[in-house]
């Protein structure tokens, strides 16, 4: 069973004795979203380094005179192995050794995560994810030019990062009902966007001098997340006397954590009884767990390739330099904070997930296609294109990774029981996060023959999401349907 850290215990026997139980749950509720969002926020942060950096190592400047010796010269036109014409090939293995491992590794670690302390599970995950992507960075700093060493420290550092999307959904979900998932999901998955843009910024102070920094301090930062987790996290409302709103038994009157080991202990033993954490087929079971796996499949695929080529497609198809594209491309992380919150709040207001996610979909095709053939006009229209592109995208791909699975996660076909939450959540991201890897990967090759083609592979990826979720948008529209007669016949039916 999960203990309360030393600091929430002193916390307890000291503050919050006589504190009510609804300001209690408030402000504990508070700190959770607060503490997850910037979890994940720094986890993003570490991920986004890569992106911007391959603009420097992808020069590819085998027709090229060598560059006049310098010490203080880090545009390294012959960074090796990384300087011959295959270099972008390359960096997407690069880029798939993490994505790769990362897919795989989340089926498994939301099957611990929800056998385990998640307290533990995120802090542990969070500072070998920082080792790990620092190690990327130290490759400049002791001067190794092996392909192998850049790989495996991706492979491990996408194997650490699998701690996270499970642990931070699944910690938030035992502290928020059902009610306004969507919204308060909505904002709260605004940290994705939000680590990319810090993550870009971070990478790109350091990108033109010493690019090992861009890894090395988004390390350091998610490193140190995981310390203040470890001991201030709170990750189920149980260990506070608190009851979990997605449980199936009746609570008693929450008394204060100090003096009530035997009580906790026998209410654990009955919840052991009562509830058994789901396996990986029972969960596939679950209504609309496989549709929306296989959406977010497409779905992760667009939105990482564009986290992933960005910087480098602005890089080449507009007069900005390495610095200036990595910057320009936060603005479609900007879109998708917008976006996220959007698609929240559409689907509280219908209770339409799926057909919340149809219409951005459908209205992302056309976008991107503007977006690639009037990008360089002008910086204006470049950055609003890139908003709307970002809200369009990434708005689906944050309702489905949050409210949709938490949801899914506490169905009622469960029967109340809230050990799913981090399975249903491993599996619809893991089967995304394997898409995530196969679109940057198939991008760098197919950008060789031309933009154009890596853009048709985008859309086509959108439509073929969109056509995924039909058979759940059909059915929402007809319960829609029925609900609306239902109330115009109880409103005609004479008193």
């Amino acid at each position: 069973m999960a203990r309360l850290p030393l600091s929430i215990q002193a916390i307890e026997s000291s503050c919050c004795v006589t504190v009510p139980d609804n300001k209690k749950r408030k402000a504990y509720s508070i700190w959770m979203w607060v503490l997850t969002f910037f979890i994940y926020c720094s986890y993003h942060l570490s991920r986004k380094p890569i992106s911007v950096v391959k603009n420097v190592l992808n020069q590819n400047c085998t027709d090229l005179p060598p560059p006049e010796p310098n010490p203080n010269n880090s545009h390294w036109c012959d960074w090796k192995p990384f300087d011959k014409d295959n270099s972008a090939t390359l960096l997407g293995i690069v880029d798939s050794s993490f994505l790769f491992a990362y897919a795989i590794g989340m089926f498994a670690s939301g099957f611990i995560a929800e056998r385990m302390d998640l307290r533990i599970f995120l802090s542990v995950g969070m500072i070998f994810s920082g080792i790990f992507c620092a190690m990327f960075g130290l490759g400049k700093s002791f001067n190794i030019h092996q392909l192998w060493f850049y790989i495996v420290a991706q492979i491990l550092c996408g194997l650490m990062q699998t701690t996270g999307w499970p642990g931070v959904v699944t910690a938030l979900g035992n502290w928020f009902g059902k009610g306004n998932r969507g919204l308060i999901f909505g904002i709260w998955n605004s940290h994705t966007s939000l680590g990319n843009i810090l993550g870009t910024l971070i990478a790109a102070a350091f990108v033109s001098n010493q690019w090992s920094l861009s890894f090395i301090i988004p390390g350091v930062i998610i490193s140190s997340m995981g310390i203040i987790t470890l001991f201030f996290m709170v990750p189920l409302p149980e260990m506070v006397g608190l009851p979990n709103p997605n449980a199936n038994y009746e609570e008693s009157p929450a008394v204060s954590y100090v003096g009530k080991e035997k009580e906790e202990e026998t209410r654990n033993q009955n919840e052991a009884e009562e509830e058994k954490a789901i396996g990986f087929f029972a969960a596939l079971k679950i209504p609309g767990v496989i549709e929306f796996s296989l959406c977010l499949f497409f779905a992760k695929l667009v939105s990482y390739t564009f986290l992933y080529w960005l910087p480098n497609y602005i890089l080449n198809n507009t007069p900005y330099s390495a610095e200036e594209s990595a910057n320009l491309s936060t603005f479609f992380d900007v879109g998708g904070i917008a976006g996220g919150i959007l698609a929240g709040v559409l689907s509280d207001k219908t209770g339409m997930s799926a057909s919340t996610c149809i219409v951005m979909l459908i209205v992302a095709i056309p976008m991107m296609f503007i977006y690639q053939a009037f990008c360089a006009v002008s910086l204006g229209l470049n950055i609003f294109l890139l908003l709307v592109v970002g809200l369009l995208v990434n708005g689906p791909y944050a309702l489905i990774t949050t409210a949709v699975s938490a949801d899914l996660g506490t169905h009622e076909c469960l029967k109340g029981n809230a050990k799913a939450l981090a399975t249903v959540t491993a599996i619809i991201d893991g089967t995304g996060s394997i898409g995530a890897a196969v679109g940057p990967m198939i991008a760098g090759p197919i950008s060789a023959a031309g933009w154009d083609y890596v853009f048709y592979m985008l859309m086509f990826s959108d439509l073929i999401a969109l056509i995924l979720l039909l058979r759940l948008g059909m059915h929402e529209m007809n319960n829609w349907w029925v609900e609306r007669r239902r109330r115009r016949n109880t409103l005609l039916t004479p008193i």
